[in-house]
């Protein structure tokens, strides 16, 4: 796990090859580790997220963001999640609406977070 500034904005950047991010614990702990290290923002790539965060119906993705939002930490996927879109009207809107506010982010690549924050 590294950190990196994105136009002043401290990021906590965890790598792809890293363990499943699967459960409230496991934001927790990222959210941790982003504080130790001074973040704000985490950056976790898609490819870490389990099928079950994308499958709304089964909660991961509720209790994944509650948890960032109750510690008032920024999360941001990166990733090529476009099929998983295709797939599901309401992982579309959920998405979609996450990208209108501050705290939840889906974007394709780090290049976009940075792109967002100077913007």
């Amino acid at each position: 796990m590294s950190t990196e500034d994105f136009s002043g904005v401290t990021v906590l950047v965890c790598p792809a090859d890293g363990p499943p991010v699967a459960t409230d614990s496991d934001a927790l702990d990222l959210i941790v580790q982003g504080m130790e290290q001074g973040a704000d923002t985490v950056l976790i790539p898609a490819e870490r997220l389990t099928d079950d965060f994308f499958k709304l119906r089964t909660g991961v993705a509720g209790a994944i963001v509650q948890k960032f939002v109750n510690y008032r930490k920024r999360l941001v996927v990166v990733g090529d999640i476009s099929a998983r879109l295709d797939a599901s009207a309401t992982l579309s809107d959920f998405v979609r609406e996450a990208n209108r506010g501050r705290d939840i982010w889906f974007l394709p690549s780090k290049e976009d977070l940075a792109a967002r924050l100077t913007g």
